[in-house]
């Protein structure tokens, strides 16, 4: 076993049980502690018209972020096998949140596949006390960037994630191990500002470990990915609300071992960017269970990739030269309250309408084009933390050599039992 993933000693395991039950020692105190633990079941009914496989195939439409075709290895990303046509258990999380002491509070989540597999997707601490309005978060957490990359696949408002992050950030957005400051100064209207340090190894898209590849350079040192947020709220009153936020992501070194595109396996070096806008708009009509509320909600994000080759197994000539890539992707939806617990969703989505990879020689210079879809949902909440939802989308999806389109639809159901703490605006 790992001994960074052991619980190497008795102290250790007592620690997990006092955390459980409330109460921790500590050089013979006991502290009072107030953890909550709540479990979510997600389970996909899912058929579309080319036979079941149109989900899969979202993750492999032409560009420079996709999946299969021109990002690296992919050896881990498992997310990206899509839903099968039928019935799916999607990840089903186990969520321990409380508070450590007057100073910290912690989070642990835990997603466990139908095949078994437990996945760690956030463990971290986060301060309480700090003066100023500052806040600092250390573990591993889901950046602040954007607006949907904190979320939860409980708390989406459709049953899959948008294009936009699907293919530029992975299904489960950038998430990493590292230290975040936030600033919340005391002004008349919500401002928060924020700053990221990420070790650069767990996202799908920026920042993929490549330590395979022995041909490639040594990586800078840690820490690799930088993140700075800020988001904006104006005084709307009561009953409307409105955010604004910009982000920027800075991968410093980034790596990817390609085995098809170019003739011959090849790596490539280099550093990444991404830069994105997003606005949220709700509106609460003050009737009962979410009857007649607005939610609408836009984000743009685009993502460069500054490369070199700096292995090629067929032809070293090409070794040096560049490898520029540009991607950009965006989604708008919204939802409305038709009746006490009922709500109807819209969402347009679309990546490629920059996809872009360049190079000194023609053959490797390509615009791609872009992939989009329409999707509609309905979703009957039956309380705060389960629902009911059925989506059909329709998909216009380009790949290297033609475009394909289809119907998907989805069956969803959700249900979260155990203490559940508010969810983010």
């Amino acid at each position: 076993m790992d001994r960074k993933h052991a619980l190497p000693t008795t102290a250790a395991a007592l620690g997990f049980a006092g955390l459980l039950t409330g109460t921790t020692a500590l050089a013979g105190d006991t502290l009072p502690l107030d953890p909550k633990l709540s479990v979510t079941l997600d389970g996909v009914y899912y058929d579309d018209s080319i036979d079941g496989s149109g989900d899969a195939m979202l993750g492999e439409t032409a560009g420079i972020f996709d999946a299969h075709g021109h990002g690296d290895d992919h050896d881990h990303a498992g997310h990206e096998h899509g839903l099968e046509q039928g019935f799916n258990l999607r990840h089903t999380e186990i969520t321990l949140t409380g508070g450590i002491d007057a100073l910290l509070d912690a989070r642990l989540n835990v997603a466990i596949s139908d095949e078994g597999d437990v996945e760690l997707e956030e463990a971290f601490v986060a301060s309480t006390g700090l003066p100023a309005g500052l806040r600092v978060k250390a573990g591993k957490f889901y950046s602040g960037i954007g607006y949907t990359n904190e979320k939860h696949p409980h708390d989406w408002d459709f049953v899959d994630q948008n294009l936009a992050y699907r293919t530029l950030l992975g299904d489960h957005g950038l998430s990493d191990t590292g230290v975040q400051l936030t600033w919340l100064p005391a002004w008349d209207h919500y401002t928060l500002f924020g700053i990221e340090a990420f070790q650069g190894d767990n996202n799908e898209r920026l920042g993929t470990e490549a330590d395979h590849a022995d041909e490639l350079p040594d990586r800078d040192k840690a820490p690799r990915l930088w993140t700075a947020f800020a988001k904006w709220s104006p005084d709307l009153g009561h009953d409307h609300a409105l955010q604004l936020g910009a982000s920027a992501a800075f991968f410093r070194s980034h790596q990817e071992l390609h085995h098809h595109g170019e003739p011959g396996e090849h790596g490539v070096d280099g550093d990444a960017r991404l830069w994105g806008l997003d606005a949220v708009y709700k509106y609460d009509a003050g009737r009962g269970y979410g009857q007649g509320d607005w939610r609408v909600s836009a984000e743009y994000l685009i993502a460069e990739k500054n490369l070199e080759v700096a292995h090629h197994a067929s032809n070293p000539d090409v070794i040096g030269e560049a490898r520029d890539f540009t991607e950009d992707g965006l989604y708008v939806q919204a939802t409305y309250g038709i009746a006490p617990r009922w709500e109807l969703g819209l969402r347009y989505d679309a990546v490629g309408f920059t996809n872009e990879k360049r190079g000194p020689r023609v053959a490797v210079n390509a615009d791609y084009d872009e992939s989009e879809r329409w999707t509609a949902a309905a979703t009957w909440h039956i309380s705060e933390t389960s629902r009911i939802r059925a989506q059909v989308a329709q998909v216009s999806a380009a790949f290297d050599d033609h475009r394909e389109d289809y119907t998907q639809f989805y069956l969803q159901y959700q249900m979260t039992f155990g203490a559940h703490g508010a969810h983010n605006f």
